[in-house]
């Protein structure tokens, strides 16, 4: 019988009561579980990264922090907040350790920002201030609510796993994608431009999934689509473990 894939979920650091802690949303956790997946929180760390990629069957990079504007060449905007300067140069090496071994990636809210920013793609700092709209993208008090519609291109990986072409998601964000990282394809926005949803649709086979939207925090909605995109990279993620047995 197929053993349980085993994949890595990137966390932050925060200091908490005086002790610098790592810390992850337990929604993560209990999606994953949720999906049939054993997750294995992997901290803001430089060194190991090629071994954890190489024990691991998936990736799964997760919400948080401002990416650097300095890691796609711009200067930080007047509302873009500190980044986490390890967690960025840790992440991007992670996605690039997963990228060479083909391993099964999905990226959620600012993990797609820094897939975007990895693969040479750029962000937009500030959405109200930058691409201004009657949608309001930073509602983190409504985490476990739907608060606008995302339309989905038909026939791209994420309709696939989602099972639809639109749906209404979360939204707790204030940047997003700006210019497209070569070998990313947007499959999923907001009625107002704002990318929602990216995959890779390089010729190596990669499968990298990314969505804007906090599809961890909607598994136990009556709606099926969040719990389905994690089914998908469960799917995923399964060929992955073959490999990883077989070693």
């Amino acid at each position: 019988m197929l053993r349980q894939p085993i994949v890595a979920v990137t966390a932050t650091t925060e200091v908490i009561r005086g002790l610098l802690r790592l810390r992850l949303n337990e929604a993560y956790l209990d999606a994953l579980t949720g999906a049939g997946i054993v997750p294995v929180v992997v901290g803001p760390q430089l060194s190991g990264l090629d071994e954890i990629v190489a024990r691991v069957d998936g990736l799964v990079l997760t919400g948080g922090e401002d990416v650097a504007p300095a890691l796609y060449g711009a200067d930080p905007g007047p509302h873009t907040d500190p980044p986490h300067a390890t967690r960025d140069r840790a992440e991007i090496a992670l996605l690039a350790a997963a990228r060479r071994a083909a391993l099964p990636t999905l990226a959620i809210c600012r993990g797609l920002q820094v897939a975007n920013v990895a693969l040479g793609g750029t962000l937009l700092q500030d959405i109200p201030t930058e691409r201004p709209s009657a949608i309001a993208h930073a509602r983190s008090d409504a985490r476990a609510q739907r608060v606008h519609e995302v339309r989905v291109v038909s026939g791209s990986r994420i309709a696939s796993a989602l099972g639809a072409t639109g749906l209404t998601v979360n939204s707790s964000h204030h940047q997003a994608i700006d210019r497209v990282a070569d070998g990313l394809t947007v499959s999923a926005t907001a009625p107002d431009g704002i990318v929602e949803g990216a995959e890779w649709t390089g010729d190596d086979g990669w499968w990298m999934v990314g969505v804007q939207w906090h599809p961890e925090e909607l598994t136990t909605t009556p709606e099926r689509w969040d719990t389905s995109l994690f089914a998908a990279f469960r799917d995923a993620v399964d060929g992955a473990a073959v490999r990883t047995a077989a070693r």
